[in-house]
């Protein structure tokens, strides 16, 4: 397994542990309530889904386009695990497979 996938796998973990960790502190309704109340929370939401619109573009690329709703459709629900995870089992091989087959400007 290489390194950028064994990361990729890592830091999904991790973030996986939080979101449960974080949902036996209390309940993300209220969270989101009281984030949506602080302009820097909204910011914040706006940055975030504007970074799941962009991976889901760069999914986009590479797939068939009802996995790329899909993923878009799990990434909205289920944050960036689901980016980890396109990264570790399809981004980096698809990704290093273009790279090896063009030539540089």
């Amino acid at each position: 397994m290489s390194p950028k996938r064994i990361a990729s796998l890592l830091f999904a973990a991790i973030l996986t542990i939080a979101i449960i960790w974080a949902m036996g502190q209390k309940p993300i309704g209220e969270s989101f309530a009281a984030m949506i109340r602080d302009p820097w929370g909204v910011v914040t939401l706006i940055d975030l889904y504007a970074g799941f619109i962009a991976f889901a573009l760069v999914i986009a690329l590479f797939e068939k386009p009802w996995v790329a709703v899909v993923l878009f459709g799990l990434l909205c629900v289920l944050g960036n695990i689901i980016s980890l995870g396109w990264l570790a089992f399809r981004g980096f091989r698809l990704i290093e497979s273009r790279w090896n087959h063009t030539e540089t400007p």
